[in-house]
Protein backbone atom coordinates (compact mmCIF):
# COMPACT_ATOMS: atom_id res chain seq x y z
CA UNK A 1 0.00 0.00 0.00
CA UNK A 2 1.16 3.48 -0.87
CA UNK A 3 -0.28 6.77 0.33
CA UNK A 4 0.01 9.70 -2.06
CA UNK A 5 -0.65 13.11 -0.55
CA UNK A 6 -2.07 15.84 -2.77
CA UNK A 7 -2.51 19.38 -1.55
CA UNK A 8 -5.34 21.37 -3.11
CA UNK A 9 -5.96 24.92 -1.87
CA UNK A 10 -4.11 24.06 1.31
CA UNK A 11 -6.10 20.88 1.97
CA UNK A 12 -4.16 17.61 2.18
CA UNK A 13 -5.84 14.60 0.59
CA UNK A 14 -4.48 11.08 1.09
CA UNK A 15 -4.95 8.75 -1.88
CA UNK A 16 -4.56 5.09 -1.00
CA UNK A 17 -2.89 3.14 -3.81
CA UNK A 18 -2.90 -0.66 -3.90
CA UNK A 19 -3.71 -3.56 -6.20
CA UNK A 20 -5.16 -5.66 -3.40
CA UNK A 21 -8.08 -5.57 -0.99
CA UNK A 22 -7.02 -3.47 1.98
CA UNK A 23 -10.22 -3.13 3.97
CA UNK A 24 -11.85 -6.35 5.16
CA UNK A 25 -12.79 -5.20 8.66
CA UNK A 26 -13.21 -2.03 10.70
CA UNK A 27 -9.66 -2.12 12.08
CA UNK A 28 -8.25 -1.94 8.55
CA UNK A 29 -10.10 1.34 8.01
CA UNK A 30 -8.87 2.66 11.36
CA UNK A 31 -5.29 1.78 10.41
CA UNK A 32 -5.62 3.70 7.13
CA UNK A 33 -7.12 6.68 8.97
CA UNK A 34 -4.27 6.63 11.49
CA UNK A 35 -1.63 6.51 8.75
CA UNK A 36 -3.33 9.35 6.87
CA UNK A 37 -3.61 11.35 10.08
CA UNK A 38 0.12 10.83 10.63
CA UNK A 39 0.59 12.54 7.25
CA UNK A 40 -1.74 15.37 8.38
CA UNK A 41 -4.63 14.41 6.13
CA UNK A 42 -8.23 14.02 7.29
CA UNK A 43 -9.49 13.40 3.77
CA UNK A 44 -8.99 10.03 2.12
CA UNK A 45 -9.51 8.60 -1.35
CA UNK A 46 -10.06 4.84 -1.49
CA UNK A 47 -10.84 2.69 -4.50
CA UNK A 48 -13.76 0.25 -4.46
CA UNK A 49 -11.39 -2.52 -5.58
CA UNK A 50 -9.53 -2.09 -2.28
CA UNK A 51 -12.62 -2.77 -0.18
CA UNK A 52 -14.11 -6.18 0.58
CA UNK A 53 -16.98 -6.73 -1.91
CA UNK A 54 -19.37 -7.58 0.95
CA UNK A 55 -19.05 -3.90 2.00
CA UNK A 56 -21.37 -3.03 -0.89
CA UNK A 57 -24.06 -5.44 0.32
CA UNK A 58 -25.64 -3.26 2.99
CA UNK A 59 -27.31 -6.26 4.66
CA UNK A 60 -23.91 -7.38 5.96
CA UNK A 61 -23.53 -4.24 8.10
CA UNK A 62 -19.87 -3.94 7.13
CA UNK A 63 -20.34 -0.58 5.39
CA UNK A 64 -22.20 0.86 8.36
CA UNK A 65 -19.53 -0.25 10.84
CA UNK A 66 -16.65 1.07 8.76
CA UNK A 67 -18.25 4.33 7.65
CA UNK A 68 -19.33 5.12 11.22
CA UNK A 69 -15.64 5.26 12.15
CA UNK A 70 -14.99 7.87 9.45
CA UNK A 71 -17.84 9.93 10.86
CA UNK A 72 -16.77 9.45 14.49
CA UNK A 73 -13.23 10.61 13.77
CA UNK A 74 -14.34 13.42 11.42
CA UNK A 75 -12.49 11.99 8.41
CA UNK A 76 -13.96 12.72 5.00
CA UNK A 77 -13.88 9.87 2.49
CA UNK A 78 -14.28 9.44 -1.26
CA UNK A 79 -14.66 5.94 -2.65
CA UNK A 80 -13.88 5.73 -6.36
CA UNK A 81 -15.48 3.03 -8.46
CA UNK A 82 -18.26 1.84 -10.73
CA UNK A 83 -21.16 1.31 -8.36
CA UNK A 84 -23.69 0.52 -11.08
CA UNK A 85 -22.50 -3.09 -11.01
CA UNK A 86 -23.96 -3.57 -7.53
CA UNK A 87 -27.65 -4.48 -7.61
CA UNK A 88 -30.24 -3.21 -5.22
CA UNK A 89 -32.16 -0.05 -4.57
CA UNK A 90 -30.93 0.29 -0.99
CA UNK A 91 -27.29 0.75 -2.05
CA UNK A 92 -28.28 3.31 -4.69
CA UNK A 93 -30.28 5.22 -2.07
CA UNK A 94 -27.40 4.98 0.39
CA UNK A 95 -24.95 6.36 -2.19
CA UNK A 96 -27.33 9.19 -3.10
CA UNK A 97 -27.81 10.20 0.54
CA UNK A 98 -24.09 9.91 1.35
CA UNK A 99 -23.15 12.10 -1.61
CA UNK A 100 -25.80 14.64 -0.65
CA UNK A 101 -24.37 14.99 2.86
CA UNK A 102 -20.75 15.01 1.64
CA UNK A 103 -18.95 13.26 4.51
CA UNK A 104 -18.76 10.00 2.55
CA UNK A 105 -18.66 10.34 -1.24
CA UNK A 106 -19.10 7.66 -3.88
CA UNK A 107 -17.59 8.93 -7.14
CA UNK A 108 -16.55 7.60 -10.53
CA UNK A 109 -13.12 9.23 -10.85
CA UNK A 110 -10.13 10.38 -8.84
CA UNK A 111 -10.60 13.87 -10.27
CA UNK A 112 -14.15 14.02 -8.91
CA UNK A 113 -12.94 12.67 -5.55
CA UNK A 114 -10.34 15.43 -5.26
CA UNK A 115 -12.87 18.08 -6.27
CA UNK A 116 -15.35 16.96 -3.62
CA UNK A 117 -12.78 16.56 -0.87
CA UNK A 118 -11.23 19.97 -1.51
CA UNK A 119 -14.57 21.82 -1.17
CA UNK A 120 -14.69 22.07 2.60
CA UNK A 121 -12.25 21.37 5.33
CA UNK A 122 -13.35 19.18 8.22
CA UNK A 123 -10.41 18.43 10.45
CA UNK A 124 -9.60 16.10 13.30
CA UNK A 125 -11.88 15.75 16.29
CA UNK A 126 -10.91 17.72 19.34
CA UNK A 127 -8.01 16.06 21.10
CA UNK A 128 -6.60 14.29 18.06
CA UNK A 129 -7.19 10.93 16.49
CA UNK A 130 -7.40 7.37 17.80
Amino acid sequence: MEIEISEITGIKIAEIISDSVLITKTQDALDIMAESNYRESWKIILYAKNILPAFFDLKTGIAGDILQKFSTYNVQLAIVGDFSKYPGRSLKDFIFESNRLGRINFVSSTKEAKERLSRNSPGPVSGGFI
